[in-house]
């Protein structure tokens, strides 16, 4: 009989949040290009993702979610599920971020990186989980976290405080969920070229002080992570919970 390939997720469903651009499209299509069809999870309708989506010979649903609006997560999920008829990985990548130095920072600041970035991480996957337990089954939950899980950063308070929870929270739900048979691990991603870096990458003091760090050399682009997320969302990683893999070119070694 033909072993099936660890990382192989044909005949699986994927959710992935903030999927139309960045990171996000980045680890969609890589599941796609691993046999997962993608249900993207966002504001905006993910029209180049989708068309990735379809290249790889995948389908890929919208379904719409404001997550600074506080949405129905467990609508939500339920909307994903039916997209397809099954729901196997959640991908918790929607984020966004705000830049002020900790005395401006603004309430307004603070409550919508944290809807955003943590609140919406734990409903979705609470939703998720008690679809799988009530259907005695298990599944894969990746979330995003950052170099900020590890370190404090500056100007960015909220978006700190909602890394550093996600570590925490993976790590927690780890620790409940891990004998259900759901795997939670997250991906932390080091310095990648993306919407959210370019004030970064357009500061030329700060660009140079980055990649001096990084031992790599570079900038990550959004496709290296999609190796990471296919190995998390696969058998090879049905007896890794509650792991933060970071994905830095080198950045928290140095």
């Amino acid at each position: 009989m033909k072993q099936q390939v660890a990382f192989d997720l044909t005949g699986k469903v994927a959710i992935v949040t903030g999927a139309n651009t960045g990171l996000g499209q980045a680890i969609a299509v890589g599941l796609a290009g691993a046999g997962a069809d993608i249900v993207a999870m966002g504001r905006t309708e993910p029209r180049d993702t989708a068309a990735a989506v379809a290249a790889a010979g995948q389908r890929c649903q919208f379904v719409h979610a404001d997550f600074m609006a506080r949405p129905d997560s467990t609508a939500l999920i339920e909307a994903a599920t039916t997209a397809f008829g099954r729901m196997d990985i959640l991908v918790n990548n929607a984020g966004t971020i705000r830049r002020a130095p900790a005395l401006e920072f603004s309430e307004r600041d603070w409550d919508e990186v944290l809807d955003v970035n943590l609140r919406a991480v734990f409903l979705l996957s609470q939703g998720a989980a008690r679809r799988w337990h009530a259907a005695q089954r298990g599944g894969k939950i990746i979330n995003i976290a950052s170099m900020l899980s590890f370190q404090g950063g500056v100007r960015v308070a909220s978006y700190t405080a909602s890394k550093s929870g996600i570590a925490g929270l993976t790590r927690l739900l780890a620790n409940e969920w891990a004998a259900l048979g759901i795997n939670v691990n997250a991906i932390a991603p080091g310095y990648f070229a993306t919407h959210n870096t370019d004030a970064l990458r357009q500061d030329s003091t700060r660009n140079r002080e980055i990649l001096g760090r990084i031992p790599a050399g570079r900038w990550g682009e959004p496709r290296d992570l999609a190796g990471a997320a296919v190995f998390l969302a696969s058998s090879a990683a049905d007896y890794v919970h509650g792991a933060i893999l970071p994905v830095d070119g080198g950045w928290l070694v140095r």
